[in-house]
């Protein structure tokens, strides 16, 4: 929860110098512009975003963990039944041994009428003792193997609890921040209309394979809104737009900037090809797809919509990669 903390406290002196007119600017103008206004707010945007990627990484996390403490509990009733089973077996075979009067060295000697019925004897005990031992040897082996996974998914349980409320509580003031931000934008900043959104046409260039099918679908989504921590299909975020336009063309890539960056192979800005992605500033809180002629279709932030731009005015920026 640290996390918030810088940038709920920053939101909060912007919120209340643009209400006070107080927001530094160039000019002398007692009341700021919308261009200067709009400026203090993608400043607090920046701050603001990496916790909402921090947030869809630790998201992501947790319907992993779920799937995985799903995937133990359906093992463990089986396991449990490999153990009931086992141990039936050995009090079984114990029982039947023990009923039949060959179970103890004693009845082997004191039954046999000759030297060669007490070897026969003592043959039966023995294979019977390595029967036993191997019988409770697999079920030594099957119930290890089912205490280890069901401590592994309690302690997932416990794990996913921990993140569910830490992400309940992140989600709640991350909202908050956004609204303060919304009706600072609402009051103070010109609403960008439908032609800003898409200025060239899109693709800006053609291109083939995966690439193309992604840009192409990223494309389809310009003036759909933004919304964190969604990926489709008529809300984003960032790194959920490029999720989404790469899924559909058959490749998976997770639900975060720099988890994307580190899954994809990084490439030189002179082999950029429409597709490609392009990652944004010293921490990687954001990302955008290449359309060509050096603009980038993205999720900018709260209160946008899925826009163009020129891939140089996003932010500052990271690297470059081609995901598959």
């Amino acid at each position: 929860m640290g996390g918030l903390s810088r940038p709920a406290r920053f939101l909060a002196a912007i919120v209340a110098a643009v209400a006070t007119g107080l927001v530094p600017a160039a000019s002398a103008h007692a009341t700021p512009t919308p261009e200067e206004v709009e400026k203090q707010l993608d400043d607090a945007w920046n701050k603001l975003e990496p916790v909402i990627e921090q947030y869809n990484a630790v998201n992501a996390q947790l319907k992993a963990n779920q799937s995985k403490s799903s995937d133990l509990a359906k093992n463990l009733e089986p396991l449990q039944a490999q153990v009931d089973l086992a141990m039936d077996r050995v009090g079984l075979y114990s029982a039947q041994a023990y009923k039949s009067g060959k179970a103890s060295a004693l009845n082997a000697i004191l039954n046999s009428d000759s030297p060669e019925q007490i070897t026969d004897q003592f043959a039966f005990l023995e294979q019977l003792a390595k029967n036993q031992n191997r019988q409770i040897s697999d079920v030594a082996t099957v119930r290890d193997k089912y205490v280890a996974d069901k401590k592994a998914a309690d302690e997932l349980v416990t794990q996913e609890q921990k993140q569910v409320a830490d992400l309940a509580a992140k989600k709640k003031e991350i909202e908050a921040q956004i609204a303060d931000l919304n009706k600072v934008r609402a009051q103070y900043v010109a609403k960008t209309t439908a032609t800003g959104l898409k200025p060239t046409n899109c693709p800006v260039e053609s291109g083939s394979g995966a690439g193309a099918k992604a840009i192409s679908v990223a494309c389809a989504q310009i003036g759909d809104h933004y919304i964190w921590d969604y990926d489709g299909p008529r809300s984003f975020d960032c790194s959920g737009l490029t999720m989404y336009a790469w899924n559909a063309a058959g490749v998976g890539l997770p639900h975060n900037a720099a988890s994307q960056k580190r899954s994809v192979r990084l490439i030189s800005r002179s082999e950029l090809r429409p597709g490609d992605l392009v990652f944004y500033f010293s921490d990687v809180h954001h990302v955008a797809i290449y359309a060509g002629g050096g603009w980038v279709v993205h999720a900018p932030h709260a209160g946008d919509h899925v826009r163009m731009a020129k891939m140089d005015v996003v932010g500052t920026i990271n690297s470059f990669g081609r995901p598959g």
